[in-house]
């Protein structure tokens, strides 16, 4: 059954069609495409300042105002057309608004890079007669053309996951495409109109028809610098982990001193305590725990000057820190069904309670080395247990502060006297002394530790190694 829809929009660029697409589009009866809107620079068309009664201004004050007057003045199906520099509080309505079509107009990025760069150069932006075209050769800047890929690329993405988590579909629809009468005929099918057209309009004209080597003149660098642009992403570590949030309530401010501690989980938790209860010559018990968003906005408002941060532990430390504290049962931290778990399911060669003295070191690194595989599999999505922020990529629990605040600063455990010493000074106080964090039992880190050690939690944690830099522990 086909969908009803009250109004469209064009999601497209420069130079990908856009107005021969609009043309056409307006040649149906019943639609019509009013431009490019929502141009911070114009309304509808270049140099216009005013349509259907609203103005630049009014636009700017509340951007559903044109969009309602839009929809009142057309019998039929309004729409226009959007380029991702465009105003981002309309693209938040359509998206969330499933009563407006979406159409998704794409075309390659180098011809549309090279479009535009001839159209800078020449000044012609449309053409209406072959009579009247302007041609130039222009020069491939591989720097230039990254940016403009990775913006686009970003902007498609965005709108593919926003259409996936609003449960939508567009249609989509290729530059070679607008040609084709069928297509269009079958686009105008999606927007609800069934008479169908047997040629397309050609008011607007192709502008550059001949080959990419006769418009670039350094048509041999640019295949030379497009060879190292990573078109597969193969470059890319494949991430199926799940978002995190914030987790506020795991925030720890000090008493007196404006600073606030974003633990990753699996971090030296107790030295961190116990340096910034130092600076308030407190306990750790008296620092300030089990924030709500609510609560901790106040904290900030309350403690002018504040500052904030987190601290990253190299993986290897961080995953047999965890391995010991909450896996093992030594401290009683311990995950009582994941732990059971592990042993029935993934075969962990761990004992039934905690480990005694007949627990050896080469049982305790053949579990730890099981249990890096275990989370390299549960990372990316390929177990029934939940990913645990305990062991969740550092990575991943710093995007999820992004969610609420950033830290300030990010402080790497192998430097952590220096770096809160550090903030310390941006504080204005005197740095504590860093009390060591209590050595993983019953083995250390050393004790096991070798390159098949390095290499397995390597292949759980690449993002994280890539992210920040880490090499082999030690």
């Amino acid at each position: 059954m086909a969908q009803s829809f009250e109004y469209f929009v064009i999601f497209a660029e420069m130079r990908t069609g856009s107005n021969f697409l609009e043309e056409n589009v307006n040649s149906y009866p019943g639609l019509k495409c009013w431009g490019e809107v929502f141009n911070p620079a114009f309304i509808g068309k270049s140099g216009q300042k005013e349509m259907l009664g609203v103005t630049m201004q009014a636009r700017e004050a509340r951007p559903t105002v044109l969009l309602d007057k839009m929809r009142q003045e057309t019998k039929g199906l309004s729409g226009f057309r959007f380029f991702h520099d465009h105003d981002p509080r309309i693209l938040t309505h359509v998206l969330n608004d499933p009563k407006c079509a979406k159409i998704i107009l794409t075309r390659n990025p180098l011809e549309s890079y090279v479009s535009r760069k001839i159209a800078s150069v020449t000044g012609q932006w449309r053409l209406g007669d072959l009579k009247d075209a302007k041609s130039a050769k222009v020069t491939f800047n591989r720097r230039e053309f990254q940016e403009m890929l990775d913006e686009l690329k970003a902007f498609q993405i965005f709108l593919q996951r926003q259409l996936q988590m609003t449960g939508q579909t567009a249609f989509y629809i290729n530059y070679a495409d607008i040609q084709d009468i069928e297509v269009l005929n079958g686009l105008a099918r999606f927007l609800g109109v069934t008479q169908e057209r047997n040629k397309t309009t050609q008011k607007t004209k192709v502008q550059n028809p001949s080959r990419l080597e006769d418009k670039v003149l350094n048509y041999a660098e640019m295949v030379s610098d497009l060879s190292s642009i990573d078109h597969f992403n193969l470059s890319d570590t494949p991430n199926f982990e799940p978002r995190r949030k914030p987790a506020v309530p795991t925030y720890v401010a000090s008493v007196k001193t404006p600073v606030l501690y974003m633990p990753v989980r699996g971090g030296p938790e107790a030295s961190v305590a116990e340096w910034m209860s130092a600076l308030d010559q407190v306990t750790p018990d008296a620092l300030l725990r089990e924030f709500t968003q609510k609560t901790l906005r106040q904290w900030k408002r309350q403690n002018k000057g504040h500052r904030s941060f987190t601290v990253i532990s190299h993986p290897v430390q961080r995953l047999h820190r965890v391995f010991c504290d909450y896996i093992l049962n030594i401290s009683g931290k311990t995950y009582g069904e994941i732990r059971e778990t592990l042993r029935s399911t993934y075969k962990l060669p761990l004992p039934v309670a905690a480990p005694d003295e007949n627990y050896t070191r080469e049982q305790h690194r053949e579990a730890f080395l099981k249990f890096a595989k275990f989370v390299q599999g549960n990372l990316n999505g390929q177990t029934s247990v939940r990913v645990d922020g305990t062991w969740a990529s550092q990575s991943e629990v710093i995007k999820g502060f992004a969610e609420f605040s950033l830290p300030d600063v990010v402080v790497r455990e192998d430097r952590l006297a220096d770096d809160l010493a550090y903030l310390a000074d941006a504080l204005g106080v005197t740095p504590p002394a860093v009390v060591a964090e209590p050595e993983d039992t019953p083995f250390a880190l050393a004790d096991i530790y070798d390159g098949e050690v390095e290499e397995a939690v390597k292949a759980a944690y690449q993002r994280d190694y890539m992210t920040f830099g880490f090499k082999p522990w030690g």
